[in-house]
This record gives structure tokens, C-alpha cells and sequence, in this order.
């Protein structure tokens, strides 16, 4: 009866069939709960991904002494509960080479399809909560599916498939947009896919180009990994488009972010965008905890800051790796050779995430890095992080999400029309 129940698992059978046979026979000699043989199945699943050894390395039957029965199976499941545990909440090493080659790869051409617009192109964030400080992003979703691979990735738990999804008559969908003239928008093309990786295919640049041209009252955000900024480069985008990275360690690009521009294509392309005066941000999301993390993003924002001049940028926001279970499945099931899920995790507004005490040592450590010019010119946030981190890691805090977003709109919108008026204005 153990036996069918650990069959009927479906990532057992994802498995290398060593630890299949390895886990069948141990299920011979201790009955353990269907609940018991999904967890030790996730281990088994884990230990692969972060290159961790086999589930066989906390098996010691010789320590369960004179138990027999239902107690030497609870001790047993506890040796692997407490190994998988100790490794996982600890904090991870990337050693040796690279996992994979920085570099920006593009998507196979047939998979990306034109599909007719069902429910609504404008919402809110998918993981907007009241639970924790949101700035209110609208969300415009023109196009659905990313074509990157980043082992973290959650757009791949909304969006099944391979097929990257395009909306057909994308403008006459943003021409039918009721917005308010006399309201202030925040509107990200991010959420359900990277802004800048596909380019100008099906039109999809022109429409957005477009769209922020005909509502001056939307800040339009462009959120990437890409280096893709041909498009705009020869078509210089309106004053309320603002173009930002998502920006990370060589370590954590090349062993979680694959597919991906490398970290000096991202810079590259954000600094030619600066030096024409079009406004640029930068997303220090998500940080992630491992051996030797404080000196390289103490590093990144030395690059940083060497390269562009406060002035020359509206925002950093500051975020971390946070799950939703059907994302924690959805890399299970994918097994990325990745050590991304090796980390200590705790519920934090409904979500997994680090401890906050762990996040407050991230974020504090990367925002004390930038120099004061910084802190006194750029627009910092965190991106739906628990509020008790605001005045530990900033000195300020709001008083709710409806603040927050006032603020932020305030400053963006004065941010970028003092880059555009001083771009007027140089010779």
C-alpha cells in the first residue's frame, strides 16, 4: 500500500531512477504516511536541484535503537526531516564555475502567437496584498509568458505552456482604455512578461509607444532583463515612458537567471538610454542570501554608482525571493539545476519568504551601500515587503499603501520632468 501511494506522487516519477528504487525500497521496511512520502519525495526533488547529494546521506537506522513499528518509521523520517532542513536553512555556496553563460537568448519564433484579448489587458499586481506595503502598480498585460528562464521565476506558474501570447489589436484595446485625464497612473508592462525581449514583434513597441504618447498622465514603466533597445534608440520614446532593470550579482545571473542579458548588457543599455536623457530605474530584486553576498552587491552598487549620476535616475526599489505555494510547485516540477529553494523560509503576510531579520540585514546592508547623493535624489521602496522594514531600513515608513502610491507618483512624475528638461537644455 506504501509503495502505490509513493507512485502515485507525480514528481516521484521526475526523479533520477536510482532515487526512485532507492525510495521504493525504503519504503518496504518503514510505512510511512502518504504526507511523509510527499515531503521526502520534495527532499529527494530539492537535493537534486542545488547539486545537495541524495536523500540517502541522512539515513541512519542504526541510531532508531530497539524502535520498531510506527516509531522507528517516525525517527527515521525524522533523521531526513532534520538533514534536508539544516541544509536548506543554511546559507547556500555557489561554488565552482557557473551554471550557465550569461547572455540574452532569443525565443523560438514559432511559439510566439497572436491571441485574442479574454478578461481584461489592465489590472491590478498579481501579488498586490494589503497585508504588506504595495505602491498600487497597474499592470498592462500585452503580452503573457517570458521568454527568459530565471529559476525564481513566477510568471511561469500563471502562464502554462510554451507559447509566448501576443494580443491581437493591441492598440484598439489601449485606445478603449477609460483613464482618468485628471488622474496621476503608474502602469507596469512587466508583470506578465519582460517589456524589452520581444522587441517590436506584432507591433507590440509601436502600441505602447503610442499608447503613453496619447495619456501624459500615465507614467508607463518598462521593466527588463533585456538589452533590447534598438527600438528606442531610433524612436525616441515620450517624456512619460521610464525604462528599468532588474539588476543582480554575476553570481546569482549566472546560476539563476538564465537566458538573460549579462550584467554589463543591462548597464550598457540603460547608460546609452541616459546619456540621450530618457529616465532609467533600477530593480535590486530579487537579493538573495549566500556565501559572500555582502561584498558583491556592495560591489554592484559601486558599479552603480559609478556609471550613472543620481540625477540621471528616478527609482531603486529593493525586493527578495517570495513565494506563493503553486510557484514553490511550479519549480519543483520544472527540478532547475538551481539552489534557488535552499533558503530559510517563513510565512510572511501569506507568502514564503526569508525571516525579517534576514531581510532586514539584505536591504539594509545594499541601501547603506549607495552614497548619500543617492539617497537624497533617487526614489528608494521596497517591492511588497513586510512594513515593519521600512523605518529600520529607511527611516521612513507610510501609512498605508494609498501614501505610498501618492508619493511615488509625486516624485516620479517630478523626477523624469527635470531629466527631460535638463536633456532639453544641454547643447
Amino acid at each position: 500500500m506504501t509503495t502505490h501511494k509513493l507512485l502515485q506522487i507525480p514528481l516521484f516519477h521526475k526523479l533520477p531512477v536510482d532515487q526512485q528504487q532507492w525510495l521504493l525500497t525504503l519504503c518496504g521496511t518503514y510505512a510511512f504516511s502518504h504526507q511523509q512520502l510527499k515531503m521526502l519525495t520534495e527532499y529527494s526533488a530539492d537535493l537534486v536541484s542545488w547539486n545537495a547529494g541524495v536523500l540517502e546521506q541522512f539515513h541512519h537506522p542504526d541510531a532508531v535503537g530497539q524502535a520498531r513499528g510506527k516509531q522507528a518509521t517516525g525517527k527515521i523520517f525524522q533523521q531526513f526531516r532534520d538533514g534536508y532542513e539544516a541544509l536548506k536553512n543554511g546559507q547556500k555556496h555557489y561554488e565552482g564555475a557557473a551554471r550557465f553563460s550569461a547572455g540574452e537568448q532569443k525565443f523560438p519564433e514559432e511559439q510566439m502567437v497572436e491571441v485574442q484579448l479574454q478578461g481584461q489587458i489592465m489590472g491590478r499586481c498579481p501579488v498586490a496584498s494589503e497585508k504588506t506595503r504595495c505602491c498600487n502598480l497597474t499592470t498592462l498585460d500585452a503580452v503573457q509568458q517570458c521568454g527568459f528562464d530565471c529559476s525564481y521565476c513566477s510568471i511561469q506558474s500563471f502562464y502554462h505552456g510554451n507559447q509566448v501570447r501576443f494580443i491581437r489589436d493591441l492598440v484598439s484595446h489601449l485606445d478603449a482604455l477609460e483613464l482618468d485625464k485628471e488622474k496621476k497612473y503608474h502602469i507596469g508592462t512587466g508583470q506578465s512578461s519582460d517589456s524589452l525581449m520581444w522587441g517590436n514583434r506584432f507591433g507590440l513597441l509601436d502600441s505602447l509607444y503610442r499608447f503613453a504618447s496619447s495619456h501624459p498622465n500615465v507614467i508607463l514603466e518598462m521593466k527588463s532583463k533585456s538589452a533590447r533597445i534598438d527600438y528606442f534608440l531610433k524612436n525616441r520614446p515620450p517624456a512619460n515612458m521610464v525604462f528599468t532593470w532588474s539588476l543582480n550579482t554575476p553570481t546569482v545571473i549566472h546560476h539563476e537567471e538564465k537566458a538573460t542579458a549579462s550584467l554589463d548588457k543591462r548597464l550598457e543599455s540603460a547608460r546609452k538610454l541616459a546619456d540621450i536623457g530618457i529616465p532609467v530605474g533600477f530593480h535590486f530584486h530579487p537579493i538573495v542570501w549566500y556565501e559572500g553576498w555582502q561584498d558583491d552587491y556592495r560591489a554592484l552598487v559601486s558599479r552603480l554608482a559609478e556609471s550613472f549620476r543620481p540625477e540621471e535616475v528616478v527609482m531603486v526599489s529593493l525586493g527578495t525571493l517570495t513565494f506563493i505555494k503553486p510557484v514553490l510547485k511550479r519549480i519543483r516540477e520544472r527540478m532547475p539545476d538551481s539552489s534557488i529553494l535552499q533558503m530559510p523560509m517563513e510565512d510572511c503576510a501569506g507568502k514564503l519568504s526569508y525571516p525579517l531579520e534576514i531581510k532586514k540585514e539584505l536591504f539594509s546592508t545594499v541601501y547603506q551601500a549607495f552614497p548619500d547623493a543617492w539617497k537624497d535624489s533617487v526614489f528608494f521602496y521596497m517591492c511588497m515587503e513586510h512594513i515593519d522594514l521600512w523605518e529600520p531600513v529607511f527611516g521612513r515608513s507610510y501609512e498605508s499603501n494609498d501614501h505610498f502610491e501618492a508619493d511615488m507618483l509625486e516624485t516620479y512624475h517630478d523626477k523624469m520632468s527635470r531629466i527631460r528638461q535638463a536633456s532639453s537644455t544641454t547643447p
